[in-house]
């Protein structure tokens, strides 16, 4: 069974929920206390044995591609003042994997477009495809939850998350069948956003897949959907529906830097988490919190 060494991720949104922020710094940019989003992305990926990621990117992302490349002059102006240590880290972002850079192009739009731009450099292994706006916080990361599925069954797995089926009306629903082990489920379609009375289960798919190359042809033939976009959802289903996919149930918690509420809970609860300064700023919120 081959391993999955290549991932798409795709960055090419607009980020217009953050303007005027996101006017000169892509939304994939934004920081999770020290870190760009992205840069947990691909620090996930890599973790779970990825070798080349192919950053499907649009004409105002070059930041995004500048902080995947060395620096030597900021790395050696952080050498002269004697912090060898932040000159190393920094050195070492640009050797984290194989980068390479895709336009988005074509139409029509949507979230499976990334991956029929980058499809000529997928070939016949298995690829994950993670967007550049959400991860998971756990001990043991996505990808390799979801590589663990796939290791078990050979088959395209897809994130899953319990949620209350009152806010099945938010989210793409699964379609379960029988059950591998107590998070692993076979997916036998999926409904987009049916509502509570009509979800056939409480399992949302989040975004994040690693999925085999038998969808690529489905995804180059994809029509659109009733919104006018190609979806990977779309494409999913009818893999599913013709062959198995399963879902893994993600152990951890979901975050969604997609819109500036959910953004703030990211960085509140990563900065909690911080081992230089999550006391002080847990004591910071509880005395703010207290202040009447």
């Amino acid at each position: 069974m081959k391993q999955p060494t290549k991932a798409v991720i795709c960055a090419a949104g607009l980020g217009t929920r953050f303007l005027p922020q996101t006017k000169a710094m892509p939304k994939e940019m934004l920081p999770i206390v020290d870190r760009p989003v992205i840069q947990l992305i691909v620090e996930e990926l890599v973790a779970a044995g990825v070798e080349d990621i192919i950053l499907v990117t649009s004409s105002n992302k070059r930041t995004v591609e500048d902080h995947f490349d060395k620096d030597e002059g900021l790395e050696a102006g952080l050498i002269l003042k004697g912090k060898h240590q932040l000159a190393e880290q920094l050195g070492s972002i640009s050797d984290l994997a194989n980068f390479i850079y895709i336009r988005q192009k074509g139409s029509p739009k949507g979230n499976a477009l990334p991956v029929k731009n980058a499809m000529h450099l997928l070939g016949d292994e298995p690829f994950y495809v993670l967007f550049a706006d959400d991860f998971f916080r756990s001990e043991c990361s996505r990808a390799e939850q979801l590589k663990d599925a796939y290791l078990k069954t050979g088959k395209s797995v897809i994130p899953l998350m319990e949620i209350n089926t009152e806010d099945a009306d938010k989210y793409g629903m699964a379609i379960v069948g029988d059950e591998l082990d107590e998070t692993t489920f076979r997916v036998n379609g999926l409904m987009e956003k049916p509502g509570k009375d009509n979800t056939p289960s409480n399992l949302a798919s989040l975004g994040g897949y690693l999925l085999t190359p038998d969808i690529l042809p489905i995804i180059e033939r994809q029509a659109p959907g009733a919104n006018g976009e190609v979806t990977l959802a779309d494409s999913i289903d009818e893999l599913a529906r013709a062959d198995k996919v399963y879902g893994k149930v993600i152990e951890g918690v979901y975050h969604d830097t997609g819109d500036q509420l959910k953004y703030i809970q990211a960085v509140v609860d990563m900065g909690l988490e911080h081992k230089d300064f999550g006391s002080k700023l847990r004591s910071y919120l509880e005395a703010r919190l207290n202040d009447k």
